[in-house]
């Protein structure tokens, strides 16, 4: 299973964007049922957030597009909505005490977290993610090779 970040999310409908074509060609091959694409609502909201500004798209989604988008998403025979567990808490406390940090990345933590727990990879093109020493992390281009 696979943990997506919203980032990935945003390059796949992003023509415009440098990851775009590896972004969509895993998250299409993954939620085809290649794999098992697990979405933290955190991540979702992310992208509904920020498809749609015209800051960050040059032909931003319309809300109505974004929310389409996501059910796609979450409905395709390997999409998932990943929920949180008992363990959540203290797995994320665990990490963020772990980088003596937390602020900017305490929602790359809780994705490490629901990663931990269901025993997933975070994809994500976020170097960040290579500072959850105890969390496993991919980029779509490296599960394409």
């Amino acid at each position: 299973m696979r943990v997506v970040d919203a980032n990935v999310l945003l390059y796949a409908v992003n023509a415009d964007a440098r990851h775009h074509d590896r972004a969509l060609e895993w998250l299409d091959r993954a939620l085809a049922g290649e794999d098992t694409v697990g979405f933290s609502w955190i991540a979702l909201i992310a992208f509904a957030r920020l498809s749609t500004r015209a800051e960050i798209f040059t032909a931003p989604l319309s809300p109505a597009e974004a929310m389409n988008q996501i059910d796609e998403w979450i409905s395709a025979p390997g999409g998932r909505v990943l929920h949180p567990g008992e363990r959540h808490l203290g797995i994320l406390t665990g990490l963020l005490e772990d980088l003596g940090t937390a602020g900017n990345l305490v929602n790359d933590a809780h994705l490490a977290a629901l990663a931990i727990e269901h025993r997933a990879t975070v994809v994500s093109y976020d170097n960040d993610f290579s500072r959850f020493t105890r969390a496993r992390w991919s980029t779509p281009d490296d599960l394409l090779k």
